[in-house]
Parts: C-alpha cells; sequence; structure tokens
C-alpha cells in the first residue's frame, strides 16, 4: 500500500493550495515562480519551511497531511526551519505532529523531527520527543533511533549509545541491524576490537542477527586501524563467499591499511583484484590509490594505475591526477 502513494496522485486542491501559500508567504524572490507549482517533494518542504518560520502551526499540520495524501514522504530537510538559533517552540512543533492522522504520516513526521534535532547536535531534545512518543502511545521503531545513535557514536559518546539501546530494548523495541551497525563501527573506529567482537558475538548468538555490508564494512575498518591486513583480507573473502556486496568504503580500508605500511605494489595488486564488478566502484577504487600515491611521490606505480584506468576505460575526474595523467601517461601510451 505504501508503494502506491509514491505514484504521486495528482489532487485539484494542490492547486489551489499553491495559490493560497503563495499570497500568504514570501517564498520567492522578486521574480515569482508561477502559483500553480506542481506539486513535489521540494514543493511541500518549502511551503512547511515558510510556516514553519512563521510560527503558523495551523498550515504546518495542514501540509503535512496534504502532502502524505498526495503522496510526499516528508524528509531531512522538511523542518529545516528548526535551526542552533531558532525560536521556534519544540513544544508546540509536538503537539501540531502529534494530532496528526493515526499511522505512517505522524511517524513518518517525528521521525523527521527527531533526524533534524540530531543533525543540530539537539540530541538530549530529540530523547525528549522520543519520551513523549512513548508516553502518549504513538507508534515508534528501531528506525527513530537510528539518529539518535548515530549522533551519540559520531561524538564518541559509547555510553550515551549503550543506553539508547537499553532504552530501547525495555520499552519492547528490538534493535535491529543497523542500529548495532552504528555501535560497532563506532568501536572498530575507535580500536576497540575487544568491544566490537563482544558485541558480534551479542548480535549473532542473542538477538539472531546476521551481517549486512556494513557489519562487514565496521570490521574491516576495524582490522585494518590494528594492522592485520591478512585478517581484513579473509573477512573480503567471506564477504564474497556470502554474497554480501561490497560498499565503496570496504576496499579503501585496506589500500589505506596497505599504504600506511608502504606496501605500495600489493595495494596495486589488490585494487586490480577486486574491481571487474562495477564501472562506479573501479573508477574510485583506481582513482582513490592513484590520487595517493601521486600524494606520497610514488610516481612508478601511480602510472600503473592510470594505464589500468585508462585500458578499462576508466574516467580519471581528480584534476590532481587527471594533471599527473597529462605530463606522465598521455603521450606515452
Amino acid at each position: 500500500m505504501l508503494s502506491l502513494r509514491n505514484l504521486c496522485r495528482k489532487n485539484p486542491n494542490s492547486l489551489y493550495l499553491a495559490s493560497i501559500f503563495s499570497r500568504s508567504f514570501s517564498l520567492t524572490s522578486q521574480n515569482p515562480s508561477p502559483i500553480f507549482e506542481e506539486p513535489s517533494t521540494a514543493y511541500y518542504d518549502n511551503l512547511i519551511n515558510a510556516a514553519g518560520k512563521n510560527n503558523d502551526f495551523k498550515t504546518l499540520h495542514h501540509l503535512l497531511i496534504k502532502r502524505y495524501d498526495d503522496g510526499f514522504f516528508t524528509t531531512k530537510k522538511t523542518f529545516e526551519f528548526i535551526t542552533s538559533e531558532s525560536n521556534s517552540s519544540i513544544a508546540d512543533i509536538f503537539r501540531t505532529l502529534a494530532s496528526l492522522d493515526e499511522g505512517f504520516c505522524r511517524k513518518m513526521a517525528f521521525d523527521s523531527l527527531i533526524h533534524r534535532l540530531c543533525k543540530l547536535n539537539r540530541t538530549d531534545e530529540a530523547l525528549k520527543i522520543v519520551g513523549q512518543i512513548v508516553s502518549s502511545g504513538f507508534e515508534i521503531n528501531a528506525v527513530s533511533f537510528h539518529p539518535i545513535l548515530n549522533s551519540f557514536t559520531r561524538k564518541k559518546k559509547m555510553d550515551g549509545a549503550w543506553k539508547v539501546l537499553e532504552f530501547m530494548r525495555e520499552i519492547g523495541i528490538k534493535p535491529d541491524l543497523t542500529a548495532y551497525n552504528y555501535v560497532l563501527t563506532a568501536f572498530c573506529f575507535n580500536g576497540e576490537l575487544t568491544s566490537a567482537a563482544d558485541l558480534l558475538t551479542r548480535m549473532v548468538e542473542e538477538e539472531g542477527l546476521g551481517a549486512d555490508a556494513r557489519t562487514y564494512d565496521a570490521l574491516v575498518l576495524g582490522t585494518c586501524r590494528s594492522g592485520n591486513l591478512e585478517g581484513a583480507l579473509m573477512l573480503l573473502r567471506r564477504m564474497e563467499d556470502d554474497g554480501v556486496p561490497m560498499l565503496y568504503s570496504t576496499p579503501v580500508h585496506v589500500i589505506t591499511a596497505m599504504l600506511r605500511k608502504g606496501n605500495y605494489a600489493q595495494a596495486v595488486e589488490f585494487v586490480k583484484c577486486y574491481v571487474g564488478r562495477d564501472k562506479c566502484f573501479d573508477e574510485e577504487c583506481f582513482g582513490i590509490l592513484g590520487f595517493r600515491l601521486v600524494n606520497r611521490g610514488r610516481v612508478e606505480e601511480a602510472i600503473l594505475v592510470l594505464e589500468e584506468m585508462v585500458k578499462r576505460g576508466l574516467e580519471i575526474s581528480a584534476p590532481k591526477l587527471r594533471d599527473f595523467y597529462e605530463l606522465n601517461v598521455k603521450n606515452k601510451l
């Protein structure tokens, strides 16, 4: 049913709505766009942010319902009128969202609000919103907690992240794989491999969760940062065996570790072995390796990388790498 809403049903009232709000708010420059603007996600975000800046919560309520009826979901830009210096009342916004229709309309609006508050580093307010949602008996799930966990782990506030996971379990919400991946990635990035291993055991044995691309990415990152290249390569082979697609960042962890150890030729061979699946993926791997080799003054290896890129028909997009190609490779091919 939700996918049907993405077909974006056109509603005649949308044109009437556009006319009203074009007159009500100064949304455009001196050369305004036509009144009858085609509804879109950006269209509704602009109207909602205009209403929010004016503290017009009645209009905000109407727009949130109207956009959902027209098949447009809220986004990370929906509540951009809330800023670090904003005077917008979070209490008034909460009351507005609380009065929305029960179901996904209200759920996604609260999720967007939580995301916005976390983006502004107002995590305590986001947690307060979560508490109010729970106490009000409104729908909430693990997805609602993702921005909060992301905020805590990015700031290396692991105690806060654990408390969020514990709170989720207390209110009957089972942390999903994405929630655990945020914490696992933070442990691996910080070099806390024992904690990462304990968490992985808990994910698999207690929660019955598998491993996705981000799980493997975190583990490869952790092993590379510890200097265990063989362990990282074993993880990559396990990914292939399990049929898990590789994130663009995953081979970069290995490249970084190899270059850090001065294994330049090995890095070139590694990239040659792990490309050939996707052109964009290949351009990313070869491009990053070539750029870093140039920065390190490894001319011979950088030339090998660029020659391989040309042979495979890959684009050399980085300006510095392109200049190196023009001077050292182009006339020799």
